[in-house]
């Protein structure tokens, strides 16, 4: 074959890239084309490579800080940016790398590496991000090199109301100690307030990398306590996690029947006048308000005034504003029962947080709402001890179900309002029912979250394969949305899950008009309770194996979005038999070739 000519290429490199390419067929161009793209971003932009009057300055790793993320949800990822365009801006040599971009090979010269990283929960195990497989793979080989020349500090991100607290940034921090590197000072612990933890720790890291890679006298200094600095990025968005823009609701319609268990909203805002953008696989921000009659309950529960003022972090507020805006109240966290099990001295508590007990504990945490274990082990609370004790409340992040390119100026969400019963009393989630029970007119705080990694093929030409079941169907409305607005020639096949399909079947008419108009080339749905024997979208996978393993053959790209705790483990098996039955691979070799496609990009995950 003769490939086009490359006119950034001296002839020697254009005969080399034409005997690279001789041979492949579309699916393996396609792979090259991106791991190349991926050495690339690796690189800065500039002169070509090689061209002697226009050398490129080498950076010395002795003088350098690496700033490293895993992020599955984006929380890593911009709490590292923030760190590095601190660093940056303190007259520091910096380099932020995602986990799966860093070049393993240097791990070895590196001297000063700052890692943020986020704990992933799927089923009953937390695993590395998936940006960050690979790496922890290295690392945590016989392959993984000795470093004795490395300082570095870990800040782990994670969740309280779950037992292994932080475990994925715990189990980095330890493997990098036994390697011999050394730990600049203690390992952050950052629960879902995550700038509580953050920042002083980013503070500490900034001092210390300053006084390793010895600034030059004259140079700026870090910035001290509040982290704003000039962004590296001048056009990022005004709006942001700590400065929401204030979105209208258009539109808030009931989408599943009237008779469903279920309460799924199609939500529409407005994000007129904000200048924020996105793209399909970006999450949105939401900042919810407590329910009253749930406020109301806490505070009679535990005798408290709700207008009695409580100062905590120079900031005076009644009671009852703190906890309907500032505060988490629905779920459960770790130190807040260390901390009620302790001023109640309840013995039954004290006994589920001993390390024996590591399995109680997860289903007190996940199974009981705050307000129940208030009323179950009565304890005398203050206002004051109260405030500082309950966690600060945090946004939830939706999955935006809508592509610009077809709604302009609106961002829409798919809410399933979470609702049950406990002590014969209905008990819900913070944002889903807030949402849930706006008006048009409304107007709710939210920012934009890129997920850079829950993203469609650069090639239009790629078919995807979606699958969603419920809610996790949200941003396959955006792709599909989006390829059919840009004209995208690939086939898209959504696998789609429910309960019934005459009640719960989401977007219903939205997906058979695309199957109609071609914008939908296949839709396989499993609705478990319509017949005896419970169906799942593991199982549609399964009976559409081989055509399933024809299209990843053809190079397709295959995306995740939902349930962590059940769905995803079993799609991932699911996927692994399919390569089994229909690739004609062991066991190992299928679990090679699927780490393979996480590895490219081509098997992403949105769960939760």
């Amino acid at each position: 074959m003769t490939a086009a000519p490359l006119s950034l290429l001296s002839e020697d490199k254009q005969q080399l890239a034409n005997r690279l390419a001789e041979g492949l067929d579309a699916p393996s161009l396609h792979w090259l084309s991106g791991y190349l793209a991926g050495l690339a971003a690796l690189r800065p932009i500039g002169k070509a490579a090689g061209n002697e009057s226009a050398p490129r300055k080498a950076v010395d790793a002795q003088a350098r800080l690496t700033v490293l993320y895993g992020s599955q949800t984006g929380n890593a990822k911009r709490v590292a940016e923030q760190l590095a365009e601190r660093a940056t801006a303190a007259g520091l040599e910096v380099r932020l790398l995602r986990a799966d971009a860093y070049p393993l090979q240097e791990l070895k010269k590196e001297r000063l590496l700052y890692a943020v990283v986020s704990t992933h929960s799927t089923g009953n195990e937390v695993e590395p991000p998936d940006d960050s497989r690979g790496f922890f793979e290295h690392l945590e080989s016989r392959r993984a090199p000795r470093l004795p020349e490395l300082s570095y500090a870990v800040l782990a991100l994670g969740d309280t109301s779950y037992p292994d607290f932080c475990g994925i940034g715990r189990r980095l921090d330890e493997r990098l100690s036994a390697l011999g590197a050394t730990s600049l000072f203690a390992r952050g612990e950052a629960d879902v307030d995550i700038e509580t933890v953050a920042t002083p720790w980013a503070d500490n890291a900034l001092e210390q990398a300053r006084t390793l890679l010895k600034l030059a006298p004259g140079q700026p200094s870090p910035v001290p306590t509040s982290g704003v600095v000039t962004p590296l990025h001048p056009a990022r968005q005004a709006w942001s996690r700590q400065h929401p823009f204030h979105a209208e609701v258009l539109a808030n319609q009931r989408i599943v029947a009237s008779d469903s268990g279920k309460d799924v909203r199609h939500i529409e805002l407005s994000l007129e006048g904000s200048g924020l953008t996105y793209q399909p696989g970006d999450a949105l921000g939401v900042w919810p308000t407590q329910s009253p009659t749930l406020v109301d309950a806490v505070l009679a529960t535990l005798g408290l005034d709700g207008n009695r003022e409580v100062d905590f972090n120079d900031e005076r507020l009644p009671l009852q504003q703190w906890l309907g805006q500032r505060r988490e109240l629905t779920g459960l966290t770790r130190p807040f029962l260390i901390a009620h099990a302790e001023r109640g001295d309840h013995a039954a508590l004290k006994a589920l947080l001993q390390p024996d007990a590591r399995a109680e504990l997860g289903a007190l945490l996940d199974g009981t709402p705050l307000l129940d274990l208030l009323r179950r082990y009565p304890t005398a609370w203050d206002a004051d001890a109260l405030v500082a004790a309950l966690r600060p409340l945090a946004p939830r992040m939706y999955s935006i179900a809508s592509s610009l390119k077809q709604v302009e100026n609106e961002v829409h969400l798919t809410v399933d309002r979470l609702h049950y019963r406990s002590d014969g009393e209905e008990r819900w989630g913070v944002a889903s029912h807030h949402l849930s029970a706006l008006d048009e007119g409304d107007t709710v705080p939210v920012f934009i979250e890129a997920n850079d990694r829950f993203r469609l093929p650069a090639e239009p030409s790629r078919d995807i394969i979606m699958i969603g079941p419920g809610t996790g169907v949200a941003p396959f409305r955006a792709f599909v949305q989006e390829r059919a607005a840009a004209g995208a020639s690939g086939r898209n096949w959504l696998f789609f899950g429910n309960p019934y399909r005459r009640t719960d079947f989401l977007y219903q008419l939205e997906w058979q008009q695309a199957l109609r108009n071609g914008t939908l080339s296949r839709l396989d749905v499993a609705f478990s309770r319509d017949q005896a024997d419970k169906v799942y979208v593991q199982d549609r996978l399964r009976e559409q194996g081989r055509e399933l393993w024809a299209w990843l053959q053809q190079g397709a790209h295959l995306y995740v979005c939902g349930d962590a705790n059940r769905m995803a483990p079993d799609v991932h098996a699911t996927l692994l038999d399919i390569a089994v039955a229909h690739g004609g691979k062991s066991h190992e070799d299928a679990e090679t070739w699927l780490r393979s496609l996480l590895d490219e990009g081509r098997y992403v995950r949105d769960v939760y």
